[in-house]
């Protein structure tokens, strides 16, 4: 079993969706002949052909819609934005067309597409290159959101993704694409959808993440055990729908919870999160609900990214405040 990057993942699971279902079609800016602007479908011009990977006009709004219509027509298209930022434009597609085609039309079409980008700030980009704006995404009825924060994540994600009725979008934190390898069975096996993951027990606290931010929360558990808390990590992993279910379990043992992304706090996820525990958990919190997220401005220019993003030193130091409730 090799191990892998998790962009390589990413590729790895397109081959493997496309290999079992002819159906499956991928296309983008520049994912044909260059393999996307990460090398994410590097290969699969050469194996499948262009008659299943397109190379489109750069056109944000035509290449969902595209896919819309591909959907309807039987197909599952698999489209790339280059970033998060040029999102934006397939706002009307997505919202007003993808999410609805199931209740439009009675059930009788569904969409089952799924339009992938890189996401998430960290690697010295520009600032429409470091956009996390998932919640405006989550706020859509009808529209899947996930997001893999591993090799192993990535490749059985994906693949629940493609094989899904109905619109996912998949946003993958670029942060991670080559920073951590896993070892990879391509093996065909997609991981359920709508799940969160529990990626370390713990009695003291909850800390509820997702993307890029599971390496800073792992980081920061190890050094809370070093000082005797004992914090449970869980990756949403979906976050519409979502799997609160488990959140509100672990919560309701743990009596405390820090919820952590790198989205700028007003309006992210982490709020949604934070409004349901205060109405299903709310007799057993031991101590306020705390969020460590970005400040409320434009991501900034590189030499500013360590002061934009959370570090692992504030979720530590947010967790010990949390400790001093009893």
């Amino acid at each position: 079993m090799a191990e892998i990057t998790l962009v390589e993942a990413v590729a790895l699971a397109h081959a493997r969706a496309m290999e079992d279902d002819p159906k499956v079609l991928v296309l983008g800016e520049d994912v044909g002949v260059n393999g996307g602007v990460f090398r994410a479908t590097l290969g699969l011009l050469e194996r499948f052909g262009a008659e299943r990977v397109y190379d489109t006009p750069i056109s944000e709004a035509m290449i969902p819609g595209l896919c819309v219509g591909l959907a309807a027509r039987g197909f599952r298209p698999v489209a790339e934005i280059q970033f998060m930022g040029f999102l934006y434009p397939a706002l009307d597609q997505m919202v007003n067309h993808a999410a609805r085609m199931r209740t439009r039309t009675r059930g009788r079409l569904s969409c089952p597409m799924v339009l992938r980008a890189p996401y998430g700030g960290g690697v010295h980009a520009p600032e429409h290159h470091s956009e996390s704006t998932e919640a405006m995404f989550a706020h859509a009825p009808g529209l899947r959101v996930v997001v893999p924060s591993s090799p192993q994540r990535a490749y059985g994600l994906l693949l629940a993704a493609i094989r899904d009725p109905d619109p996912v979008l998949f946003l993958e934190p670029k942060r991670l694409y080559r920073a951590v390898r896993d070892e990879v069975a391509d093996d065909g096996r997609a991981l359920p959808l709508d799940r969160c993951i529990v990626l370390r027990e713990g009695d003291d606290v909850t800390v509820v993440t997702w993307g890029a931010m599971v390496r800073e929360c792992l980081e920061a558990g190890a050094q809370l055990a070093e000082q005797g808390v004992a914090a449970e990590l869980i990756d949403l992993a979906t976050l519409k729908p979502l799997d609160f279910a488990t959140v509100q379990a672990s919560v309701e043992r743990t009596g405390r919870c820090v919820i952590v992304h790198e989205a700028p706090i007003t309006a992210g996820f982490g709020a949604e999160v934070a409004a349901r525990l205060a109405d299903a958990a709310i007799f057993s919190l031991r101590a306020p609900i705390k969020r460590v997220a970005a400040p409320d401005i434009v991501p900034p220019l590189p030499r500013l990214e360590q002061h934009f993003m959370p570090t692992t030193a504030r979720i530590v130091d947010t967790v010990r405040e949390l400790m001093r409730y009893t």
